[in-house]
Parts: C-alpha cells; structure tokens; sequence
C-alpha cells in the first residue's frame, strides 16, 4: 500500500474520522474489536514503503500525545503473536516517545481489513451518500489503510484534486456539518467556508441557508469581501507616513481612519500630558 504523503496528512488530521459521518461504521464493528494494546506487542510492517519520519514532527506529536493521549487508534493485524501496524506508525513511534506503555488500537484480520477496505470503496461510489459521509469514506482510506489521495482517487474514479477538496469539508467546525447535513447543502455551496475562521463561517452560515445562495454566489461573496478588505487596507496605509510622524512627535500611538485621527493613551495621565502637548 503506498504511504501518505506529508501534505495529505496534514490536510486531513487522524481524529477526524466522525463515525456519526461513517458509512461503514456498522461494518466495521463486526470486523474490528478495539483494544488497548502494549506498545511493546506492536511491530511496524517492514514491506510498508514509508520508512523516513521527521524527527521533529514526532517530537511535536509526542508532546500532543503526553498532554491528550492518542486521539485516533492505529489499527493492526494479528500475526505470529505479534501486532503488526497497518496505518498509524506515526502514532506508534510518537507513542514510545511520550514513554506510553499502551495504546489504543484496532485489531483485524487481514482478510476482515480487505473486507472492509472494499466495502468503504464500494460505499464511496453510491450516489447517495451526502458529502460529509463521502469525505469521511475518503479519510477513512487514508487513516485507517495508508492510502495516498492518489490510491483513493484511482480506486473510486475520481480526480485526486476531487478526493482532497471533498475530504476538506471534514475540517469545517461541528455546527457547520450539522447544518450542512440538515439543510442538504451542496460540497460546492461550503468549500469556499473550509478555509475560513469559525467566526465568519457563523456569519454568513445562516445568509446562505435563509436566502438559498447557490455556490457561485458564496464564491462571489468572498470575493467581493476580499476586495474591499484589500481597499480598506491601502486606505489605511495611505496615511502610515503621517502616524508614524505623529506617534513619534506626541510620543503615543496614532492611527489615522477616514477622516478622523485617533491618540490613544495608557491612562489619564498620559492624556492630561497629550492635551498640553496640544495646546
């Protein structure tokens, strides 16, 4: 199985396969039984590709690992008395850094893994699925059996661009989903939200839902929301030269907006000594 590449990893972090999303999460309880296992019962699978780990990325995981624990199982097959990884090596590696002495752990057969490894392909082509439980199917490929968006994309006959841009829509905020589900909003209509901050997603959230905005107007909205940021941002530069004279004569911070200049002092002191200052 091919090895997950450094940016599709970070795209898609191991704790986000929600099996509220999980079209196959019934399945998978029949094939799996999750334990906490002996880090020291674990092996890595040595025909598994990846073999290079940055030392520093472990380090940081490692440090996440010892504050929160091990938010995602790694999952394993059982041979010759040994459990050997079939995604989650990081986890594992980054676990024996913490010094934990157990992790947790999903155990299949091999034949029950390629089972399920089907079953989620075959989950990932049906035509009603809505785009949160696709996504999931998706990351649930990566996660849970090392494939890279270039695996998924071949298996499911989908652009590899596809796969990465619909598994996104698995980091928009809880609520965000939840209305998205509710509401059957369309992957087009809320992509342009995944790269927004959870305030603006609440913003705008309830204008695309009440006024029915289709993804081309969402798309505009930002936009036109970009250009004038960037307009009110070389407004307020305009005047930079004349705050930093100021600030500098006065000895306290100005800013200059539209037409009105602002001083702004510490305390009452300090504006008593501006007012002379000014006089």
């Amino acid at each position: 199985m091919a090895g997950l590449g450094r940016g599709f990893e970070s795209l898609i972090p191991t704790d986000l396969v929600d099996e509220e999303f999980d079209p196959t999460a019934l399945e998978d309880k029949k094939e799996s039984q999750l334990k906490e296992l002996k880090v020291s019962e674990i092996v890595r699978d040595e025909e598994q590709p990846r073999r290079e780990f940055s030392e520093e990325a472990l380090e940081a995981l490692a440090a996440s690992i010892k504050e929160h624990g091990v938010l995602q199982p790694i999952v394993v097959t059982k041979e010759e008395g040994k459990y050997k990884i079939v995604a989650g090596e990081r986890r594992w590696r980054a676990s024996k850094i913490a010094g934990l002495d157990k992790i947790p752990a999903i155990i299949r057969t091999l034949d029950s893994q390629n089972r399920l490894e089907l079953s989620i392909i075959e989950n990932a082509q049906r035509e009603d699925l809505n785009p949160l439980e696709l996504a999931t199917a998706y990351a649930k490929l990566a996660n849970q059996f090392n494939l890279s968006a270039e695996d998924i994309a071949a298996k499911v006959g989908k652009s590899e661009q596809t796969i990465n841009n619909t598994m996104r829509l698995l980091t928009l905020p809880d609520e965000a989903k939840q209305i998205m589900v509710k509401e059957k909003l369309t992957e087009g209509v809320m992509r342009p939200l995944v790269s927004r901050d959870e305030a603006t997603i609440k913003k705008v959230l309830p204008r695309i839902v009440k006024e029915g905005w289709t993804a081309r107007k969402v798309e505009r909205y930002f936009a036109t929301t970009k250009q004038k940021s960037s307009a009110a941002a070389i407004k307020r530069h305009e005047y930079r030269k004349e705050e930093d004279t100021l600030t500098a004569k006065y000895n306290t911070p100005v800013t200059i907006t539209g037409r009105s200049l602002t001083f702004k002092c510490k305390n009452e002191t300090e504006l008593k000594k501006l007012i002379q200052k000014l006089k």
